[in-house]
């Protein structure tokens, strides 16, 4: 059974009551949960993590180099500016898929460019929490693993 592990990184635990204008009002855990529904339907394993802590960052995405099959990561304010977990990155031999819960290219000067976006397969944001389904499908139709009951637009989409 494929397993994916998505990463979330600092204040995102805070998410529902942090600058609700910029990031809205669902939390962290019903991402998680609404996550988990999507992984249960997919029949593949989820690990969903959060931290603060750049270094227990970069151990995690060095312990998915053996084992998941992919990384969906929200890298929040590391993405601007963390050289350790960009190169932990660069060590991950599968697909990476980056996630920001806001269209960080419409924001101010200092969080508009995230350097993890050099290293990653693809990159979603501004989507808000949808985010996170978006790219479990983009992962899932990496690894060939989209259900066959789910429409040719979006196992296959366009041809």
């Amino acid at each position: 059974m494929s397993k994916i592990t998505i990463l979330n990184g600092p204040n995102l635990n805070l998410l529902g009551e942090r600058e609700p204008k910029i990031y809205g009002s669902t939390t962290l855990d019903a991402i998680k949960e609404s996550c988990q529904e999507f992984a249960d339907f997919l029949k593949i394993n989820l690990d969903f993590f959060q931290t603060n802590h750049e270094g227990v960052m970069v151990d995690q995405i060095q312990a998915c180099r053996h084992n998941s099959e992919a990384i969906i990561i929200n890298p929040a304010g590391f993405s601007f500016h963390s050289v350790p977990i960009l190169d932990a990155i660069r060590m991950f031999s599968g697909s990476v898929v980056e996630v920001h819960l806001s269209n960080i290219h419409a924001r101010d000067k200092n969080h508009q460019n995230s350097i993890m976006s050099s290293v990653s397969t693809g990159v979603i944001c501004g989507l808000g929490p949808y985010g996170y389904i978006i790219a479990m499908q983009t992962i899932a139709k990496t690894l060939n693993i989209i259900p066959n009951s789910v429409p040719k637009a979006i196992s296959v989409g366009p041809v």
